[in-house]
């Protein structure tokens, strides 16, 4: 029996693993672009739902898979890239491959209304047709250049955890494949990709992300040799347990702020109003962490939201001297009165909030 190439092999044993638990007769959709990452995933999913589940007893297939397309239409010919991938998703054997048109709104920044608008039409997508995950073809050199993105700009334990191998419906088989080995799997199985021109990060105009993916990691392994990618996803990934158990604790802070609150008579018209006492007694980090939440649920932009709006919160909370509110982003305000901490909203009535990113 001839072998198997030894990078479709980790790509057939990633996907396997992913949709191993998935109930039988489900529907998974592939996110596609047409890229190496997306085209190696589609076509080794396109091959593994086949097998999942299969054995002597139980000869039929446990899961079905198709795809999504996104056209961002922010380039000239955006359609007929997604055609193209669409029609690749198609001869692989995906059913149903979906092209979703999108349009880019203005946000924080072009990378991340692109995102937003991104997800927006996979879940649209997933909902429509009853899938009941999305697979995402994001790798370890993506994991990493997360890390170096959010380590540029001093983000805490969440932002340099990188990215989760699953969140709700999303889950991202190939975060231990590096992309040579995607690259690779694309060749085996006859397939070619696109590549996206903003992706070329050999100019100052590219994407921070783009220059980061081709001049910073190529240099970080030639310094600290060609393991230090892998290092990075590592740190990540004990990094995220860190974050995780964090967040369960700043939750339950946060709720005992509030519950302290609700016995007190609160604030007209206030989105979130918070007792400070637990809040000063607690751990900073617990403390900021539950700080940010609390913006966040009072209508502030995650994408937007900084370590300075959280330090001048936690100015209120330990350090009073009878400054005056704190602006927030989305025109939210954060005001401290007879040892409470009051965040009032800045959304108009009626509108909707801006969507986490």
């Amino acid at each position: 029996m001839p072998s198997v190439d030894p990078a479709l092999a980790a790509a057939r044993t990633a996907v396997r693993a992913e949709l191993a638990d998935l109930p039988a007769g489900s529907l998974v959709l592939v996110a596609c672009s047409g890229g190496p990452d997306s085209l190696a995933l589609a076509a080794t999913v396109a091959t593994e739902a086949q097998r999942v589940g299969r054995s002597v007893r139980s000869p039929g297939y446990a899961v079905r898979a198709g795809a999504v397309v996104v056209d961002h239409a922010l380039q000239p010919g955006s359609d007929g890239v997604a055609e193209v991938a669409a029609q690749q998703c198609r001869e692989l054997g995906l059913d149903p491959v979906v092209v979703h048109r999108v349009a880019v709104t203005r946000g924080p920044g072009p990378e991340a209304a692109a995102r937003e608008a991104r997800y927006r039409a996979f879940d649209e997508v997933a909902a429509a047709t009853g899938a009941v995950a999305v697979l995402l073809g994001h790798t370890l050199d993506d994991q990493a250049e997360q890390v170096l993105l959010g380590l540029a700009r001093g983000s805490g334990a969440r932002s340099l955890a990188g990215m989760p191998p699953r969140r709700d419906r999303y889950r991202r088989p190939f975060l231990g494949l590096r992309r040579a080995q995607t690259e690779r799997v694309c060749a085996v199985v006859g397939r070619e990709p696109w590549h996206d021109p903003t992706n070329d990060g050999s100019t100052t105009a590219a994407p921070l992300r783009s220059r980061v993916r081709d001049r910073l990691l190529p240099t970080l392994e030639s310094v600290l040799g060609p393991g230090a990618v892998e290092a990075l996803a590592r740190s990540a990934v004990q990094l995220r347990d860190d974050a995780d158990l964090l967040d369960t604790l700043a939750t339950d802070l946060l709720a005992d702020a509030r519950a302290a609150e609700a016995s007190g008579e609160g604030a007209s018209g206030a989105a979130v109003v918070l007792d400070v006492t637990p809040l000063a007694d607690a751990p900073a980090a617990l403390r900021r962490r539950a700080l940010r939440a609390a913006v966040l649920e009072a209508g502030c932009p995650a994408g937007t939201t900084t370590a300075r709006h959280v330090e001048a919160l936690d100015a209120l909370v330990t350090r009073w001297r009878g400054q005056g509110e704190v602006h927030l982003p989305g025109g939210a305000r954060a005001t401290r009165a007879c040892g409470r901490l009051v965040l009032r909203s800045g959304t108009v009535p009626g509108a909707e909030p801006h969507p986490a990113p």
